[in-house]
């Protein structure tokens, strides 16, 4: 597990204003396609009941082992142009074709109850809240143990053509290369102590943030 160097924030507007005046933290995972995040998110989830998960919206179509509400909640892309016009999301980006989103209400409710928040996006939306939150939001990037193991679990889980795996693949050099902006990296070999490495990550951030709360208390 490694920390990397985090660029400058910047931050505008009202909604800006009020999620650095929260009291929870956000944790952002990420990882190439098939790099397991989901699967971590779901045992974190699990492991620490008071992470609040986020869900996010998408326009593709939902996978047979998926179900609306708890992996994504799935849209039109006429509802996701609104949502996005109108404000209503956190981040969002293109991935693969499709559109991505996170809700901004829910995150925002969550923080302001003191709740630490946990998000499951890609590079793309993981910049954007990093430059929203600063360092309200902690940055964890899952690293595949070789690119031959993420093509084997893309091909495994047999929803992608031979040609999409390919783009992922390629997709997934490009967001490689993006850890190194990431505050944690860790390296998703075997799932239990994967998901014990980003539980200490979000442990020791949480006491981290709680001795600051106190420091400017006394």
């Amino acid at each position: 597990m490694t920390q990397g160097r985090r660029p400058p924030a910047a931050s505008s507007g009202g909604a800006a204003t009020r999620l650095y005046a929260a009291r929870g933290r956000v944790f952002v995972i990420s990882s190439p396609s098939g790099g397991g995040k989901t699967t971590v998110v779901n045992r974190l989830c699990r492991r620490m009941p008071r992470l609040v998960r986020s869900v996010s919206v998408t326009t593709r179509p939902a996978r047979r082992d998926e179900r609306r509400g708890r992996e994504y909640q799935f849209v039109s892309p006429a509802t996701f142009g609104r949502l996005r016009r109108s404000g209503q999301l956190l981040e969002w980006a293109k991935v693969h074709g499709a559109s991505y989103g996170t809700p901004k209400r829910p995150i925002l409710q969550a923080l302001a109850r003191g709740r630490d928040v946990l998000l499951s996006i890609d590079v793309q939306g993981a910049r954007q809240v990093q430059r929203r939150l600063g360092t309200r939001a902690v940055l964890i990037f899952l690293l595949p143990p070789s690119l031959q193991e993420l093509r084997r679990r893309l091909t495994g889980r047999r929803t992608d053509t031979a040609s999409s795996i390919r783009r992922r693949l390629a997709a997934a050099k490009r967001e490689l290369s993006c850890a190194a902006w990431y505050d944690n990296t860790v390296v998703n070999d075997r799932l239990r102590d994967t998901v014990a490495r980003v539980g200490a990550v979000i442990t020791a951030r949480r006491r981290d943030a709680g001795h600051n709360e106190r420091g400017r208390g006394e």
